[in-house]
């Protein structure tokens, strides 16, 4: 996990497709390491996945799920005018963890697409 202290995360989130046309989700750090998309975070925190769509089916983002949505970890998201940039805001308020899925969708049909579930994962310094 990326641990974060008071600062923006960043990571790419690529989709490809393997040969059964099954989307393949892999999250790396500005540098190209890869990471499983999990986040620590110990202060108020922006995370930021881009999109980069390696399927040729015009995915964009449309928002992300969650389960527990009223825990108060994720405090609200932000979505770019391309669906191609989503940013997740914690005030790093409450402590505890959040799953959620990103919902992505694409211009080949009028489906939405679910990514696997990364987390965010609250220690509030108070």
């Amino acid at each position: 996990m990326s641990n974060t202290q008071g600062q923006a995360t960043f990571f790419n989130l690529t989709i490809t497709l393997n040969d059964k046309d099954v989307p393949v989700f892999t999250y790396t750090n500005l540098d190209g390491t890869d990471v499983c998309g999990n986040v620590v975070v110990n202060q108020y925190s922006t995370i930021s996945y881009q999109l980069i769509d390696k399927t040729g089916k015009g995915l964009k983002f449309v928002g992300a799920a969650f389960t527990t949505p009223f825990d108060k970890i994720i405090d609200a998201i932000t979505i770019s005018s391309d669906g191609t940039l989503i940013q997740l805001t914690d005030l790093d308020e409450t402590p505890g963890n959040t799953g959620f899925q990103f919902v992505l969708s694409n211009t080949c049909n009028s489906l939405q697409m679910l990514s696997p579930d990364p987390q965010i994962v609250n220690h509030p310094n108070h």
